[in-house]
């Protein structure tokens, strides 16, 4: 008897397309309407932001058919920073790898730490407290990118899989994010916005932030551990082994390492330390980093004496290889397209709101936490989310008896979902640089997932017993 064939997971573009079309009959069947908006300055910034209490239904309008292509195409212009940051990175990296530079340091690296247990044991939880710092401070997320590049033959050389090293960056530093206690784009922009001293409430997040980041660390060393002892456990075994680094083989053999690979490392190194201080001094963001990457990448094939059509040809085809993530990007921006054509957005936040006033007070930051997840579905900035729903539910806590403080921690800590969102550029960039598939990742991350929502409802719970105030 022939054997059933088993449900195949379908495409990342295809399930996003599935979205695009789900939102667009969802923008048929909603009402339209909006609300007030004005113009407020906050930290050197002016943003729109809702007026609490004038949502007001509008003429339903109703999107023609064709907006289900308008809309990915319209995803392309939205989505271009973070589009050609990440054909940056991709073909950035490419030439660095043709160097042969990154490769002999991660091999060495490798056979440092491969010395003993004892210090290959602390490679991930020291790493991972650095990125999740970076997340808290000053809100890093497109800045994880090129360090995925990095982490992942790291992971391969210590007898880890590529899983592990794009958790070290990038999952540490979604965790710190969420759980931040000084993020300016979550955190100060969320206080601003209601009337909330600037970080105030810094102990408790402190304390959140700890744990959050030792519950990701657990996690990830745990099964780093389980992966190192049994390779083929990994769901991305096949996929490894298929990776272009001798680590991915089991292999520590002998690269180049001359005075043009020493002098590319050090390039890399001064180049991340330029990215750092370019952040937090002078307010760097897509242009200035992919800018960067791109000096480096130039720098180092000119170091490498690679002659400059080569240097060409590497950059597209690594820009080539990430193709597919920036189609996907583009379809997720799409959804928010559609639903700011169709004005539904608004109509959606104040449904919700609605349905948050009638609860009973001890759950309505837990039903909070679930609105601004809704909402971070369709909208990744932290800066464009406070500014769209902290002005309705700063307001709207006051009405249910919980603090703006309480408000606040709900609206940040919906953001340790960010990591398995298909419509989130950074998630979708993060997974394509790294060649892992969305449907892999998130089968992976789902059960940490859920501890970390468990953890962010058992937060809410002391402040709301607590009444806890602006500072």
């Amino acid at each position: 008897m022939q054997k059933k064939p088993r449900f195949k997971m379908p495409h990342t573009l295809v399930l996003i397309y599935v979205l695009v079309i789900a939102v667009y009959v969802l923008s048929l069947l909603t009402p339209s309407g909006e609300f007030k908006r004005v113009e407020k300055s906050f930290q050197g910034q002016s943003k729109l932001i809702t007026v609490p209490g004038t949502y007001s239904k509008i003429e339903k309008k109703f999107l023609g058919p064709e907006w289900l292509l308008i809309a990915p195409i319209r995803g392309f212009q939205d989505g271009s920073l973070i589009i050609f940051l990440i054909f940056i990175f991709g073909g950035a990296f490419s030439i660095l790898g043709k160097t042969g530079a990154i490769e002999s340091g991660i091999q060495r690296l490798a056979r440092f730490f491969s010395r003993s247990r004892k210090s290959q044991k602390i490679v991930i939880p020291v790493l991972m407290v650095v990125f999740s710092l970076a997340g808290g401070v000053y809100g890093m997320a497109e800045e994880s990118i090129p360090f995925v590049l990095i982490f992942i033959p790291l992971a391969l050389s210590l007898g880890y899989d590529s899983i592990v090293g794009v958790s070290i960056p990038f999952l540490a530093s979604a965790v710190g994010f969420a759980a931040a206690f000084f993020n300016p784009f979550t955190v100060g922009i969320a206080q601003g916005f209601s009337d909330l001293p600037l970080y105030s409430g810094l102990t408790y997040r402190l304390i959140l932030w700890v744990i959050g980041t030792t519950i990701a660390i657990v996690f990830v060393v745990i099964y780093a551990e389980k992966i190192r002892k049994f390779p083929a456990k990994s769901p991305v075994y096949e996929l490894d082994k298929t990776r272009d680094y001798s680590a991915a083989k089991g292999e520590l053999r002998d690269s180049p390492w001359g005075t043009p690979q020493k002098i590319i490392i050090w390039t890399l190194f001064g180049g991340i330390g330029l990215l750092i201080y370019g952040i937090l001094a002078k307010g760097w963001y897509m242009e200035e980093i992919a800018a960067l990457f791109l000096g480096i990448g130039l720098v180092s094939g000119l170091i490498a004496r690679i002659p400059p059509s080569e240097i060409a040809i590497s950059f597209i085809n690594g820009a080539k290889d990430v193709m597919n993530v920036t189609l996907i990007i583009a379809g997720g921006r799409a959804i928010l397209i559609i639903l700011n054509e169709a004005v539904v957005l608004d109509t959606i936040l104040q449904f919700t709101a609605g349905l948050i006033s009638s609860a009973p007070s001890i759950v309505t930051a837990h039903m909070m936490f679930f609105t601004q997840a809704i909402i971070n579905f369709f909208i990744h900035s932290g800066t464009a989310q406070a500014a769209l729903t902290m002005p309705v539910m700063a307001p709207l806590s006051d009405l249910v008896g919980i603090t703006r403080q309480t408000t606040v921690l709900a609206f940040q800590m919906c953001e340790v979902i960010n990591p398995i969102l298909p419509t989130s550029a950074v998630t979708m960039g993060v997974l394509g640089v790294a060649k892992i598939p969305w449907e892999i990742w998130a089968k992976w991350f789902l059960p940490l997932m859920i501890v970390l929502i468990v953890f962010s409802l058992f937060s809410l719970v002391p402040p709301i017993l607590m009444n806890w105030g602006p500072f």
